[in-house]
This record gives structure tokens, sequence and C-alpha cells, in this order.
């Protein structure tokens, strides 16, 4: 249902929630931490950084947010791990730790380059985070050691989600979707776009994680720039109405996007509507294990190119890539999109968002996400059926 209703009600009937599926246990993060450094060898590295943010979290389960002081892991190939931390944060740190690791401290006057490199034998090849800041890099070469991107033993992980990742991801975009019926519901004419991200956010609240992670709320011509205009819009009768939101349960991302009609629409909105749909369903049906990522976006531009969109990112058409990965990051590789070979694998998780702009009138995204499974793909969430009808129940 579209309209109808109101904020307080809407909060006021939101169903108890289920309790969420249980976190990454010890036993899965220790295969991580074996599996990066099998990984880390095969590159031909002797040890793997691992900066603060996302990649830090899923080795270790710390949820520290990159900043200017280095705090990273330190996993070599043969030995125990070892965490790099100024000696001031030793307690949030240890709050947090989710593996036996040994602690390095570093003071406000030095440099914690200098603890990396008394880590490290004499011209040691290093497999570096690529978050790492350029900075510690080189003055890590500085000291004589040899540093390669550490893409492949981090991503080789990361791609590929276990079954609790997978129930995880399920839990946060179940709730999304919930919060998406709701915030429909409440639409009406006047409303404002900062209205709506409210109730959002309380809505995400009112189940249970710590409100939204972003929220994009765009009316009318407005839904024409992907990620929006400046300003807070007021909803009118017989628009366009975009809604991007998402939350994290235990760091696992939701992001799922839905665009429908408030009261009548013109003809070509319909038929480019359709169209995506028409996209969206085809970039899902190419996905099988072992297809290259990059195939994907291809059937979705093929279905836009065919009816006279595009081609390639040329407006109207589709200006962005079909899809991301998703996880511990909102947007993480692999990625939907030409020139991304990476082969499909049953386990990996992505957005599915091939949005047709047409400029300065409308756009229109639709977004749910999917993992591959051995024969195909499955959906986390069920696809918008129709433009007045948002939801499938």
């Amino acid at each position: 249902m579209i309209g109808g209703s109101n904020a307080a009600d809407e909060l006021a009937t939101l169903p108890a929630w289920p309790a969420p599926p249980p976190p990454i246990g010890d036993d899965e993060r220790g295969a991580r931490l074996n599996r990066a450094r099998a990984l880390t060898d095969a590159i031909g590295a002797t040890a793997l950084l691992v900066n603060a943010g996302p990649s830090l979290r899923y080795f270790t389960g710390i949820p520290w947010n990159p900043t200017e002081r280095l705090v990273a892991l330190f996993l070599p190939v043969v030995g125990e791990p070892r965490l790099i931390c100024p000696a001031f944060e030793r307690g949030s740190l240890d709050a947090v730790l989710n593996i036996p690791a040994e602690v390095a401290l570093w003071e406000e006057d030095i440099d914690p380059s200098g603890l990396l490199a008394d880590m490290m034998s004499d011209g040691a090849t290093l497999a570096v985070d690529p978050l790492l800041p350029f900075h510690y890099g080189e003055n890590l070469r500085a000291r004589g050691h040899r540093l390669i991107d550490g893409s492949a033993a981090i991503n080789g992980c990361r791609m590929i989600k276990s079954g609790a990742e997978l129930a995880l991801l399920q839990h946060a975009k179940t709730m999304t979707l919930e919060v998406q019926r709701r915030a429909a519901r409440i639409l009406a004419p006047g409303i404002a776009a900062s209205a709506v991200i409210g109730f959002i956010d309380a809505a995400h609240r009112a189940l249970g994680v710590a409100g939204s992670t972003f929220c994009a709320v765009q009316f009318g011509q407005a839904t024409a720039f992907p990620h929006g205009l400046p300003g807070d819009q007021r909803l009118e009768e017989n628009s366009l109405v975009l809604i991007d939101t998402g939350c994290t349960v235990e760091g696992y991302h939701s992001d799922i996007t839905r665009t429908y009609a408030f009261g009548r629409v013109d003809d070509d909105v319909r038929t480019l509507w359709a169209l995506k749909k028409e996209a969206q369903a085809a970039a899902f049906a190419a996905v099988r294990p072992g297809v290259p990522c990059e195939n994907i976006d291809a059937a979705a531009r093929a279905v836009l190119e065919h009816a006279g969109l595009g081609p390639d990112y040329r407006l109207p058409g589709l200006p962005h890539r079909t899809g991301h990965g998703i996880g511990l990051a909102i947007h993480e590789p692999a990625y939907l999109v030409r020139g991304d070979n990476t082969p499909l694998a049953p386990g990996m998780c992505f957005s599915n968002e091939p949005m047709i702009v047409v400029p300065d009138r409308f756009g229109i995204r639709l977004e749910d996400h999917f993992h591959v499974t051995d024969s195909g793909a499955a959906w986390f969430t069920e696809p918008q059926p129709s433009l007045d009808r948002p939801f499938a129940t």
C-alpha cells in the first residue's frame, strides 16, 4: 500500500522482530586467518597487513574505523597474528578483540612503521591492504621492505560469504524491506523528504538496530540524480518516489531501493519502469558460477540498448555499474561492471540495480540483492512487482 497511514501508527504496529542470527564465531574467524595466510603465501608475501576498517573487523572482530593513527593487523604466513595499536587505545582494543593476538603498542611521538619493520626480516615482502595510508607504506619501503598489493588475499577471503554471513545479510535485508514497506504507507501530499528519512531511521531502530546506515528519499525530478539533490523536497501528487536505505546487523549491510508512483505518472515512465525490471531480471538470469562478473553487467545493458537506450553510459540509459559486492562494506569487491573479470562463485553477494536515468526528468532504480548458488542466483529480497505495487506482500 502507498499512503493512507502515518508515522506514529506505523511505528506503533511494527512487529516484534526475531533475534538476529548468531555473530561470527571463533572457529570461523580462525578459518579466515588460515585462508588469508594461504592466499598471502600464494602471492609471494611473508605477511599480510590489514588496516582498520571492514577487513580488520572481518579477521579480528574489531569494528574500528580508520583514522590518522595506525590500527592494523599484522598476519605472518608462519606465526601468530599481531595487532598494532596506539598505547592509549589498548583498553578499547582489548574489549572488542576476538582472536588470540599479541598487541604491539606505540606512543604518540613514535612512528608505528618502526614496529612493523621490526616484525619482518630484512628484505621481506609484505602484502598490504589497499586502504593503508600511503605514507606508512612509503616508510616501510624506505626501511628496505618490498610491498605488494594484498587485495588478492583480503578479497579472496571476504568475497565468499559463509552460511553465517549469509544469514546475517538476510536478516538485515529482510528488516530494511519491512521498513521500506512502512515508509511507503506514510507518504502524503506535502510530506518532507526529511520526515520520511526520520521515520525510516526510527523504524530501523524500533526493529533492533542502531538506525539507518544511510537513507536517500527523492521525489519527482530529483530521482534523475542517482544520489539526489541538495535541499528538503516535499512530495507532490502524481510524482515518482525513489527511496534507497539500509542498516547493518553485526556489521553486515542491507541496501534496498524502491521506485514507485505516488498517483498518476506519464506513460513513458511506466514503459521505462518495465524495461528497468526486465534488465534487472536479465542480470539475475545470467548468474552462474564461473561466469565473469562483467557478463552480468553486459546482460542488463543488452536489454536497455536493444530498446534504444545508451549505449554504454550515455543517457537516457544506465549511468553506472549494474551492481556491487556487499558484506561488511556496503560497496566491496567484486563489481558487476565491464572490466571486472572475477569469476562468480557460490557465496558471492551482489546488488542488482541497473538504473535508468532520463536527464532532468526522472530516474528509476530497483535494487535488490542476490547471492550466487551452485546453480545460479538466489534473491535475498523479492523484487518489486510493479510501478504501483512496491512490495510483493
